[in-house]
């Protein structure tokens, strides 16, 4: 119970000042801001130093294409960002080139390295959200480019175990493979 009353208190506290929501919508901006460059330039340096160039090929076309898609979508689709600062929220370019990075990385190497990626990419997706710099429509959709982008371009390093989604008008799922 005095749990509650301290969370409670905590979150009055920071809808109440706006100093205090302000420079947590920067913190959670710069948080944004690393985990989307850190997923890029892991999903890029990793097969370099893997020596799998055909994976930094298609990690390159993986994130150019999701970048470019967010970047149309921001051109054709005037959305105001909820901090009123301009007209671009729609889609999440940071969400779309983590979630490409996650995507790339999960098909290519498995989800040992996959998961922890998807991990950070969902952080960055929730943090434009918390800085108020996109809705939670721009992130999910950024997230949807930047993951079809990943699943369009990338194929497994290790072509023995395979998961691969699937979806009709009766359900979805995901079909594994295993070859030996």
């Amino acid at each position: 119970m005095k749990s509650h009353f301290l969370i409670a208190t905590l979150s009055l506290s920071l809808i109440a000042s706006p100093a205090v929501n302000a420079a947590s919508n920067k913190t959670w901006a710069n948080i944004s801001d690393v985990t989307a460059i850190t997923l890029a330039s892991t999903a890029l340096v990793l097969p370099v130093v893997k020596d799998d160039w055909e994976g930094a090929r298609e990690a390159a076309y993986s994130l150019g294409t999701a970048e470019g898609i967010s970047l149309l979508g921001k051109a054709v689709v005037h959305e105001e960002r909820p901090d009123h600062s301009d007209n671009n929220s729609f889609p999440s370019g940071h969400s779309a080139i983590a979630f490409a990075s996650a995507t790339t990385m999960y098909k290519r190497y498995g989800w040992e390295v996959g998961m922890p990626a998807y991990a950070l990419a969902t952080l960055t997706a929730s943090a434009r959200v918390a800085a108020k710099k996109h809705h939670w429509y721009d992130a999910a959709a950024g997230a949807a480019m930047g993951s079809a982008s990943g699943w369009f371009f990338t194929d497994a390093f290790n072509n023995k175990v395979q998961l691969v989604p699937w979806a009709d008008s009766k359900g979805a799922g995901i079909e594994a493979t295993v070859a030996w």
